[in-house]
């Protein structure tokens, strides 16, 4: 069982960065493939990027790549996505997963159903 929060969120203006991060519980955080989400209002939730459970490989959205990292310290059970350049279409709450279902995976999980934990999400505003 892992049980995730997100923190870090808030509002800036284009062109600036934030770091949001996801602190896990549970023993097993460090075996699990992680991955942040995002869900503007009326749309649905759309993959960001992802993480495999040893930080060796990563994954994005088009629409993120080159602008946003994702990383990992798994001494401190916490994943972290680094926002750089945020754009106005990046408002959004943000959501941390936990794949959970296939531990030491070295395929990056890109889609929702691959996650069987969730947080409860940060929102993230960005304002032109």
């Amino acid at each position: 069982q892992v049980q995730l929060v997100e923190s870090g969120g808030g509002s800036v203006e284009a062109g600036e960065s934030l770091r949001v991060s996801c602190a896990a519980s549970g023993r097993t955080f460090s075996s699990n493939n992680m991955g942040w989400f995002r869900q503007a209002p009326g749309k649905e939730r759309e993959f960001v990027a992802t993480i495999t459970w040893s930080g060796s490989r990563t994954y994005y959205a088009d629409s993120v790549k080159g602008r946003f990292t994702i990383s990992r310290d798994n001494a401190k059970n916490t994943v972290y996505l680094q926002m750089n350049s945020l754009k106005p279409e990046d408002t959004a709450v943000y959501y941390c997963a936990a794949q959970g279902s296939r531990p030491y995976s070295s395929v990056p999980a890109k889609a929702l159903y691959e996650y069987n934990y969730w947080g409860q999400g940060t929102q993230v505003t960005v304002s032109s």
